[in-house]
């Protein structure tokens, strides 16, 4: 579509949704947004407010929900108001603002996940150096590199975004990502393209590469350790392949959506589909380390009905978790 004036409001055609069925639309995606906002604070006031939860595992799960509330609060309160309005839409500027928090909730969330099963490695393969390798220190370099990383490079790739001409208005979603943009553009894409390729690549190999080779190393400790060790390093483990697992196949349902023609596909299904990256993992990954994680799971307890944890419990995980482990070498 060409268009001689600048575009200035983008038009969303994903939201079909006539008479009063969008009440129950709306009222159905808040609740969503305020069960993942509930669920992911009381993870981070439970990890922020406990001391003897205020070890780099902890410290690493506290970042995914906090990632996970930033996710979740650059599209649902867009898609809220979009859900009543009788034009779906959005400036120009506030969309190019949700690609860059949507981009970079993904990369942060690939990244953190990288990080704790470096952090997984380290415990269950090196645990006699463990603390001497996982410092204050340490963690909190890792923490800025796993940030500034992702918003170095997406500055770039949206930059480049920002600086082309659009004819078009239409975007075919339920909100914005950087090619809904790209494809309304006037003139050509190729370097858009190519660079978006890179960013992929460099965004997600690395991390994908970390995970595997840390699982590949525990997994070679795992076999040549005893039963009991073995039970110990899936139970700390579970929680975060778990957590991955969850965050891959969400993604994997947008990387289909976006690359494929998905115009057979029932449109409810397809919308979901869309959406899933942002809804399942910011849900169900507080729900999966509360309920995997017994000190987690025994100050939420105490956080909600004030009863403390017997003196006969177990001791804290990672010290639990360092003497049993120990005994692979």
């Amino acid at each position: 579509m060409q268009n001689t004036t600048p575009v200035t409001t983008l038009h969303f055609t994903d939201y079909e949704i006539t008479g009063n069925i969008k009440y129950l639309y709306f009222m159905s995606t808040l609740l969503v947004f305020l069960l993942i906002v509930f669920v992911n604070i009381v993870l981070i006031t439970v990890i922020t407010t406990q001391r003897s939860l205020h070890d780099p595992m902890y410290i690493f799960i506290c970042n995914l929900a906090f990632n996970g509330l930033y996710g979740s609060s650059s599209f649902y309160p867009v898609c809220m108001v979009n859900i009543l309005s009788k034009m779906p839409s959005i400036s120009r500027t506030g969309c190019l603002i949700q690609v860059f928090c949507i981009h970079t909730y993904g990369s942060f969330e690939y990244s953190i996940l990288a990080l704790m099963a470096y952090d997984r490695y380290l415990s269950i393969c090196h645990p006699l150096r463990y603390n001497s390798i996982m410092t204050p220190s340490k963690v909190t370099k890792l923490l800025v590199f796993v940030y500034m990383y992702p918003i170095c490079i997406l500055s770039v790739h949206i930059y480049l975004t920002i600086r082309l001409p659009l004819c078009g208005f239409i975007i075919d979603k339920l909100y914005c990502n950087n090619w809904s943009v790209v494809r309304l553009s006037c003139i050509d894409v190729s370097v858009n393209s190519a660079f978006g390729l890179f960013v992929t690549t460099i965004l997600m190999v690395p991390p994908f590469l970390v995970i595997f080779y840390s699982y590949i190393r525990i997994l070679t400790v795992c076999l040549k350790a005893s039963k009991e060790a073995r039970s110990k390093a899936l139970e700390t483990c579970t929680p975060h392949l778990l957590t991955f697992m969850n965050y891959s196949v969400a993604t994997f349902f947008e990387v289909v959506h976006y690359r494929f023609d998905l115009s057979n596909m029932p449109h409810v299904l397809r919308i979901i589909m869309s959406i899933d990256f942002l809804l399942l993992p910011p849900l169900l990954n507080p729900i999966i380390y509360g309920v995997k994680m017994q000190e987690i799971k025994k100050r939420t307890i105490r956080m909600f009905v004030g009863r403390k944890p017997n003196s006969f419990e177990a001791p804290r995980e990672n010290k639990q978790k360092i003497t049993c482990l120990s005994h692979m070498k």
